[in-house]
């Protein structure tokens, strides 16, 4: 968690959620909070900005829920610009609030400690590349390099695994298969799977058959 070697999208987030008297880069169990606030107070409170994937951070962040609140803050880009040898172009490229489950994944049952609340910052960016011939094993390519907050389209907190599931479309058949619910919340079938997938971890799905269509669920309120 943390680190002082921060990119410019890192560094952008970390500045419009300081405020007057947080404390920055603290050195907390081994690991750089990039804001605390409030230290040592009732109101004591970790952010961390984390730009890149979960699947990295789950032991640390298991420690250090342990005895303090924290604010998980993740953005996802809604539009991404490819800036390359000074030309930009549109990514075709788009993320959404669902995207949040591609890194849910790695961890399901992230929501359902006490200590911790999501902040889904839905951005667009601009992603800085530089021409490596030294990537895809020599043959060449576009590395990123930097990635710059361009604006901010929405926040989205999530207290808990219930807010998550909010995200759910309100008419779902009793039983579902990943495709049905596909189909409701308008997105890829893989999408689906990877909401299934974390929400049968959270106890929010239950899996009650298997058959040729797939694996049937219902949800469990």
């Amino acid at each position: 968690m943390g680190t002082l070697n921060e990119g410019s999208l890192h560094a952008a987030l970390k500045e419009h959620y300081a405020q007057p008297g947080d404390d920055f880069e603290v050195p907390l169990d081994g690991f750089v909070i990039d804001i605390m606030r409030d230290r040592s107070g009732p109101a004591e409170l970790l952010i961390e900005i984390q730009t890149s994937s979960f699947a990295s951070m789950g032991s640390k962040l298991d420690r250090v829920l342990e005895s303090h609140r924290v604010l998980l803050v993740h953005p996802i880009a809604v539009i991404t610009v490819l800036e390359r040898d000074g030309k930009r172009r549109k990514s075709p490229k788009r993320g959404s609030l669902l995207s949040i489950f591609d890194e849910l994944v790695s961890m399901p049952t992230l929501l359902d400690h006490p200590n911790l609340t999501l902040d889904v910052v839905l951005v667009n960016a601009t992603k800085r590349q530089e021409h490596d011939a030294k990537v895809r094993r020599g043959r060449g390519g576009w590395r990123t390099v930097d990635r710059r907050l361009d604006d901010i389209v929405e926040t989205r907190r999530f207290g808990g695994v219930d807010d998550l599931a909010s995200l759910l479309p309100a008419k779902l058949p009793a039983q579902f298969t990943t495709k049905d619910l596909a189909d409701a919340m308008a997105c890829r079938r893989d999408v689906a799977q990877q909401i299934a997938y974390c929400f049968r971890a959270a106890a929010i799905f239950d899996q009650i058959d298997r058959t040729r269509a797939g694996i049937i669920y219902r949800r469990t309120d």
